[in-house]
């Protein structure tokens, strides 16, 4: 039994998560050694006793792991382990991230500059539109967008990085040959060709309603942090911006009509400290410096805040660090006029992406 095998077959039982997989393996050394252990040897370890240790049994009797494969295949579908180098990097810093990842499409380095927008289904024509113009406008700026392929806010955020021929990526409540809802079958084979369609779960999975509350600590997993555009208190998005603040993610949320109910989501967030955003901006300057550089387009990007910046203040903010330095310093490095190197740091000040210290010294805010 090969590891990917191993790994298909844990995937496949029965009351099995991947907290507990990874328990089993660390525990047996590897994924093959797990179904070498016999069930009283599973059942003693911790957190799996004799329920889930028979469902590991079964699995290792009853899963096809040969048709799983074959209809992988079948759909130009890519079943990625933990243990690959591709597997996507903010998703490992989760608390429980999959075992597997079936993927179609392509997933790259630079996904992990990514932000996820989610909302409601019966989305307005508004909210429709803030989610496209928002998807639009960071796809350009170099984001990958991450959403969930559903109706209403994630259709328009998947969308608005299509029309800026940026890069998305679909994360499914069913297997990937069970695309849900049907009517975005088209919208799916757009993604797959600027991003990739992702699913946890079994090629054939149904798109049952347990499965999607998981699928949500994907697509926050998967992003820096999470824009809310239209929800209602108790839904599917404010589940994924939870999901996000237990991830240490960022949470935002677009501000609606007062009268709305779909409003109501996105108000209780502001109100219990999510970043209020009316545009691009106010997503990228809340983000802090990323724990690993990237190259885009052949650009380091080691602050997602310098990417809504031009040219002269993208210079003179790429200098600046905790360590302060005196104007003159500035001017001197950057080859800058004494006015123009002024006028940018105030403008880097009111950005909130400066500060300024006693002698005229700066430091990266």
């Amino acid at each position: 039994m090969s590891e990917l095998e191993a790994l298909l077959r844990l995937n496949m039982a029965q009351g099995v998560g991947a907290i507990k997989c990874r328990k089993l393996v660390e525990h047996f050394g590897s994924p093959e050694a797990v179904f070498g252990a016999s069930e009283s040897q599973l059942a003693c370890v911790s957190d799996i006793g004799p329920r889930v240790a028979y469902g590991i049994r079964e699995a290792a009797r009853s899963a096809d792991v040969e048709s799983e494969l074959k209809l992988a295949e079948q759909h130009q579908v890519r079943i990625v382990p933990y243990t690959d180098p591709s597997y996507p990097r903010n998703l490992r810093s989760v608390y429980d991230p999959p075992l597997l990842l079936y993927v179609k499409g392509e997933l790259k380095d630079t996904d992990a500059l990514a932000m996820a927008i989610v909302g409601s289904r019966r989305a307005s024509f508004y909210g429709q539109s803030q989610a496209e113009r928002l998807a639009s406008g960071l796809a350009t700026a170099g984001f990958c967008i991450i959403s969930g392929l559903a109706r209403g806010i994630d259709a328009a955020a998947h969308r608005g990085a299509l029309k800026a021929k940026g890069r998305t990526i679909a994360v499914l409540g069913s297997g990937l040959a069970r695309i849900y809802p049907r009517e975005n079958c088209e919208l799916a084979e757009l993604v797959t060709r600027s991003g990739a369609l992702l699913s946890e779960l079994p090629m054939a999975t149904p798109p049952n309603k347990g499965n999607f509350p998981p699928r949500n600590r994907l697509i926050s997993g998967l992003a820096l942090g999470v824009v809310v555009v239209e929800a209602a208190v108790y839904s599917g998005s404010l589940v994924t911006a939870k999901w996000a603040a237990e991830q240490g993610r960022e949470v935002f949320a677009v501000p609606g009509p007062v009268d709305s109910l779909s409003s109501r989501g996105p108000h209780r967030l502001i109100k219990d400290g999510a970043k209020l955003v009316e545009n691009v901006q106010d997503i990228v300057q809340e983000l802090g410096p990323l724990a690993e550089t990237l190259e885009i387009e052949g650009e380091t990007v080691e602050d997602p805040r310098a990417l809504s910046l031009n040219a002269q203040e993208s210079q003179i903010f790429n200098l600046l660090s905790s360590a302060p330095k005196s104007i003159d310093q500035i001017i001197e490095e950057t080859g800058l006029p004494a006015a123009a190197t002024a006028s940018t740091l105030l403008i880097l000040e009111i950005k909130k992406l400066a500060k300024q210290l006693s002698g005229k010294r700066f430091v990266k805010a």
